[in-house]
């Protein structure tokens, strides 16, 4: 990609964002559109989603990962991965691979958010989503990811809890069997219930912290999403540290929002710190939109990594 004609079609859009309307940081001077379009030597790996900067790279997915790749950015996130062709499943993880960056999580199987599913006992469904991680393999290995999201679905309300936790911990055992071979690694991810997802099954950190121990495969890990869990719980780095073993992938957004760093309530700084000293070395999921649209809410969201970023080591 060409940094120029980047930086020549978002001065312009940039110029109050230069002057004032951005976020302030830490640093001496406030940084200017050409300062937030050079590459960054972030100190953990932030993976965007395709069309984060989409106002700046296009609409073309490869494009916007040489962007990304142009700003430092060391990895990517996709949830729709398996939606995608097989041709640009291929391209993608060409690209990845040229630019140096790591595939972040993609969506494993179907989501049901309104009945139950592995916590149904229905062997049709849990065969559905063996198929679905069978399928998995072969998307992670084209786009050479290591990790994939799942999420144990809707509650059972005819079924004690402790029953629905055993009928997952069982679907989880038999989809780490498909994937231990292939080294791969399904991170099963609580959600909040409060605001976007009302009726899951999976929660809290503690919960997810079992079920792993539970299924006991280096193939099942937990998916520590922060924004759902200054949701649900707070108390994030003391929850992070308990579960740390079994955490090897974290997802952000601030909230109430959910959009980039520092335009909630969240110290991220703290957090990205927190992780860093901890020796964090996976995927910081950029899960989240932007809270302006067009160039400049994209070099908003640039300065607030960079804040985040901006820790004492």
């Amino acid at each position: 990609m060409d940094r120029k004609n980047f930086l020549k079609n978002s001065l312009m859009a940039g110029t109050a964002f230069a002057t004032g309307s951005g976020l302030s940081t830490n640093r001496s001077t406030e940084l200017n559109p050409q300062d937030l379009l050079q590459k960054h030597d972030f100190k953990l790996k932030y993976a965007p989603n395709f069309n984060t900067f989409r106002a700046h790279a296009g609409n073309d997915p490869i494009d916007q990962l040489k962007f990304m790749a142009d700003l430092g950015f060391g990895g990517l996130e996709d949830n729709g991965m398996k939606g995608r062709t097989i041709d640009m499943q291929e391209r993608i993880g060409r690209q990845l691979e040229d630019s140096g960056m790591t595939m972040g999580v993609f969506v494993a199987h179907t989501i049901y958010w309104h009945e139950p599913s592995l916590t149904s006992g229905d062997d049709e469904k849990l065969n559905q989503f063996l198929d679905e991680i069978r399928e998995s393999v072969d998307v992670a290995k084209r786009v050479g990811a290591k990790w994939m999201t799942v999420v144990p679905g809707f509650v059972n309300l005819q079924l004690d809890m402790d029953y629905q936790e055993l009928l997952v911990i069982d679907a989880l055992k038999r989809a780490a069997e498909i994937l231990e071979p292939h080294n791969l690694v399904m991170v099963i991810e609580p959600l909040n219930t409060l605001r976007d997802h009302p009726g899951m099954v999976l929660t809290k950190t503690s919960q997810a912290y079992r079920i792993c121990k539970h299924v006991g495969s280096p193939s099942c890990k937990v998916l520590y999403d922060a924004y759902h869990q200054a949701i649900t719980e707070g108390n994030m780095i003391p929850n992070m540290e308990r579960a740390w073993d079994e955490i090897p992938y974290l997802q952000v957004a601030d909230h109430p929002g959910r959009h980039e760093p520092y335009t909630g309530e969240v110290n991220y700084r703290n957090i990205f710190k927190f992780v860093y000293e901890k020796g964090f070395d996976g995927i910081v999921g950029m899960e989240h939109g932007k809270s302006e649209e067009g160039i400049e809410g994209e070099l908003k969201l640039i300065e607030a990594y960079l804040k985040a970023d901006d820790f004492e080591v």
